[in-house]
């Protein structure tokens, strides 16, 4: 069977440079499964494939929609699967590769299937929000579902939100919902996950956060400040930077505040790859031959634990 290697771990640890790597190794091309390097205008604040690293392997799902755009989970999981039918055809092995762990799970396991939230209930939680704003959001989904507080975006309003609504609409957590049952795909799933000791996780995020303002963070802020409400814009790095454009801390402060929400999202992203225990770990500081070839031991079992045993 054909073969989607999965390559994920907490941001700042090096999949790019690995995936990359790995997609040159096999001579096959990468899907972005990254929520927000998929929009265009904001290539420095979400840390998007370079166009020198898009010329060496070819990158599908990066500055391809608007900011304007709505894009979701459900979504990513329809055209990565139409393109995923497309690529195998002349490609055995495919690399995708991103933190947004909705989009890497849409594609390997699928969405469950949810009730519809009531209009008057969508109304309900909207209303509050613009009147209580991302604080009530987050007090409301620490309340209702603690378990999904600690696993969700808690800067990222309409993943709270839409917490919130379900949670309203059946009465149950939202958490409680999210079965988990794994739908049939018509390829082999390899999942590869990226570590790095927290300290050093922690002090590589921090540099590239500062990297990031020296390449232009706070311009790009600036050039999307107009738009500041669009839900493509509601992470980490535009909304300290939007809350400093608008007075409420000095530049120092909204920097501080990148690094140290970066390093919680960071955190998050471990708990919920923690969960799958399909995932293969590989040491960021372990030489890429050596990580290359533990990859190739995995594509060429039977199975992972054949190849680790």
């Amino acid at each position: 069977m054909p073969t989607l290697l999965l390559i994920v771990g907490p941001t700042g640890v090096g999949k790019t440079e690995l995936s990359l790597r790995v997609a040159e190794h096999f001579g096959c091309p990468i899907l972005n499964c990254d929520s927000r390097q998929i929009y265009r205008g904001i290539p420095i604040g979400t840390a998007a494939p370079t166009e020198d690293e898009q010329a060496r392997v070819k990158h599908y799902f990066v500055a391809t929609r608007e900011l304007e755009e709505d894009y979701n989970a459900g979504q990513y999981e329809r055209d990565a699967l139409a393109l995923l039918e497309e690529l195998f055809a002349t490609h055995e092995v495919v690399v995708m590769t991103g933190g947004s762990m909705l989009y890497a799970d849409a594609v390997c396991n699928g969405l469950d299937d949810l009730p519809n939230v009531p209009t008057e209930i969508r109304k309900q939680v909207k209303e509050a929000y613009e009147h209580g704003g991302l604080e009530w959001l987050q007090a409301e989904v620490q309340r209702l579902d603690p378990d999904y507080w600690q696993i969700v975006d808690q800067q990222n309003p309409a993943r709270l939100a839409h917490c919130v609504e379900l949670c309203l609409t059946t009465g149950k957590a939202y958490s409680s919902l999210r079965t988990n049952t794994r739908k049939e795909r018509p390829f082999r799933i390899i999942k590869i996950g990226l570590e790095r000791p927290r300290a050093e996780l922690y002090a590589r995020i921090n540099r590239r956060v500062d990297q990031m303002v020296k390449e232009g963070l706070i311009e790009e802020a600036r050039s999307v400040y107009p738009k500041r409400r669009l839900n493509s814009l509601q992470t980490v790095g535009y909304r300290e930077l939007f809350a400093h454009f608008d007075g409420e801390y000095d530049l120092n402060r909204a920097i501080e505040l990148i690094q140290q929400n970066t390093r919680h999202y960071a955190k998050r992203q471990m708990t919920w790859f923690r969960r799958d225990k399909d995932i293969h770990w590989l040491n960021a500081n372990d030489d890429y031959e050596k990580n290359l070839h533990l990859i190739d031991t995995l594509l060429g079992a039977d199975s992972v634990q054949e190849a680790y045993h």
